[in-house]
C-alpha cells in the first residue's frame, strides 16, 4: 500500500520536474503566453491552475468549513469556473506566478504531511481520502507539465512515478463512462505496461464470464498515461489494444475529473 509520506516524496519530485521547465523563464518572457496544446490555455494557465487547485487543497485540509463555503459561493456565479484563477494568473509576472505557485504547493503538501491517510476532505465533487487526493494531484502536475513541456518544445524524461497516474486511469475507468451518462460494461480488461524502468505493471479490471474473451491493453506505461490524460491521441500512442471492451474505454479513459475531455487530435504518427 503506497504510504503518504511516500506520495508527498513523489508529488515534490514531480512539481520541481515542472518548475525546472518554468523557473529559468525571465518575468516578462514571451513564453509565458505561448499556447499550449490544451486549447485556449497559454503556458502561464497551466501553471496558474495548479497553484489555484493546490491552495484550494490546503484550504479543503485545515479549514474544511471554509473551503466549503468558497465552493457554494464559486459555484452561484456561474459561467466559467476556471476564468477567475486564469485572470488572476494573466495578471501576473512570471516571478509573481511562480511564488503564488510555490507558496501554494509547498502551504498543501505541508498541511498534508500529518494528516490521517484514512480522512476525507471535502472537494468539488464527493469528498476524497487523502491518498486519493495527493494521487490526483501529483497527476494534474504531471498532466499539465506535459502541456507545458510540449508547447516549450522540451522532453521530460518519463519516471516510475508515472505508476501513480497509471493506477488512477485504471480506477477511473467507471467515471469515465459515468461523466457521459453510461455504465462501465461489464467483463475483463488487464492492462500490461511497461514501466520507465522496465518493471512490469499489471491490473486486471473486472472478470470474465465463461466464453468471454479477455481484452488487454499493453505498451509502455508513458503512452498509457499520456492517453488516460488526454494529452495524446490513442493513434498516436505506441499501446495495443485488443478487444471491444478495451477499445471503448480507451476511446474515452479520462483520469481527471470534471466534464467529459475532448480528448487531442491525432497527429497522425501512432505506433500502436
Amino acid at each position: 500500500m503506497t504510504m503518504l509520506a511516500e506520495l508527498l516524496v513523489d508529488l515534490d519530485a514531480e512539481y520541481a520536474d515542472l518548475r525546472r521547465l518554468v523557473e529559468p523563464l525571465g518575468d516578462r518572457a514571451p513564453e509565458w503566453d505561448r499556447a499550449t496544446p490544451a486549447e485556449g490555455w497559454a503556458v502561464r494557465d497551466q501553471i496558474s491552475h495548479l497553484a489555484f487547485f493546490d491552495d484550494a487543497g490546503r484550504l479543503a485540509m485545515v479549514e474544511p468549513d471554509a473551503f466549503a463555503r468558497s465552493v457554494e459561493v464559486a459555484m452561484a456565479k456561474g459561467g466559467d469556473p476556471m476564468e477567475e484563477h486564469l485572470t488572476r494568473g494573466r495578471a501576473m509576472g512570471g516571478d509573481e506566478l511562480l511564488a503564488w505557485w510555490g507558496q501554494a504547493h509547498q502551504g498543501m503538501t505541508q498541511a498534508f504531511a500529518g494528516a490521517d491517510p484514512k480522512e476525507r476532505i471535502p472537494w468539488y465533487g464527493p469528498p476524497m481520502g487523502v491518498l486519493s487526493f495527493i494521487s490526483a494531484r501529483l497527476m494534474e502536475t504531471w498532466a499539465h507539465g506535459q502541456d507545458v513541456a510540449d508547447a516549450l518544445g522540451q522532453l521530460r524524461r518519463p519516471s516510475d512515478r508515472l505508476r501513480h497516474v497509471a493506477h488512477l486511469g485504471v480506477r477511473a475507468r467507471p467515471f469515465s463512462y459515468l461523466v457521459r451518462g453510461r455504465e462501465a460494461p461489464p467483463g475483463r480488461i488487464e492492462v500490461n505496461l511497461a514501466a520507465p524502468s522496465g518493471e512490469p505493471w499489471q491490473w486486471t479490471i473486472g472478470e470474465a464470464a465463461d466464453g468471454d474473451e479477455t481484452a488487454v491493453v499493453e505498451g509502455p506505461a508513458l503512452d498509457f498515461c499520456l492517453v488516460v490524460t488526454q494529452r495524446r491521441n490513442l493513434a498516436d500512442s505506441a499501446l495495443t489494444v485488443t478487444g471491444d471492451l478495451a477499445v471503448d474505454w480507451m476511446s474515452i479513459a479520462q483520469a481527471f475529473a470534471g466534464p467529459p475531455g475532448p480528448g487531442r487530435p491525432a497527429l497522425g504518427h501512432g505506433q500502436g
